[in-house]
């Protein structure tokens, strides 16, 4: 009986911590005139990846890869490509999300690892996009910068079930 009143009693105390209160912080926005545009929010300056590399944008060709997942099972659409240092690569997810494109570490030239992570905005993980959710959202990945040779690449969720591709870079 003790017991439970401890796990009670600690439990109470992190709802506390964690409930919401007044916020203290100062509410900026203020509505706009009915018919006015909406300013879009300031974009961050980019900023180098945590390895101090800084994203090299695309200058060359963007191709496009389907991220497919139905009866005929999970794959990439390409699933094997050669591009040119310099080009981007846009994944686009069209069933059987969630996908995303993750790059085994180890399987990445030493030489161009930190350039293609800093590349990658928005990831959930050294190498790795964010998860893509619904039909027809995409995620691209410059190469600029990135020395040539062979990236292989593969869908962390649907891994087990073979989803995979390499990207060459010639």
């Amino acid at each position: 009986m003790r017991f439970y009143g401890l796990a009670l009693l600690a439990g109470a105390v992190v709802l506390g911590a964690c409930g919401g209160g007044e916020s203290k912080s100062a509410d900026t926005t203020k509505a706009a005139p009915p018919g006015a545009a909406t300013p879009a929010p300031a974009a961050a300056p980019a900023a180098p990846a945590a390895s101090g590399v800084a994203a090299v944008p695309a200058t060359g060709a963007t191709h496009e890869v389907k991220m497919i997942g139905d009866e005929k099972g999970y794959r990439f659409e390409p699933a094997d490509l050669t591009i040119k240092s310099g080009d981007a690569v846009k994944f686009i997810m069209v069933s059987g999300g969630p996908h995303n494109v993750a790059f085994d570490p180890a399987t990445v030239p030493a030489d161009s690892k930190a350039q293609l992570d800093a590349n990658m905005d928005q990831k959930i993980g050294e190498l790795s996009s964010p998860m893509l959710m619904n039909p027809n959202e995409g995620y691209v990945i410059s190469f600029g910068g990135v020395k040539p040779g062979t990236y292989p690449f593969h869908c962390t969720p649907h891994l087990a079930m073979n989803m995979k591709g390499t990207i060459t870079v010639q």
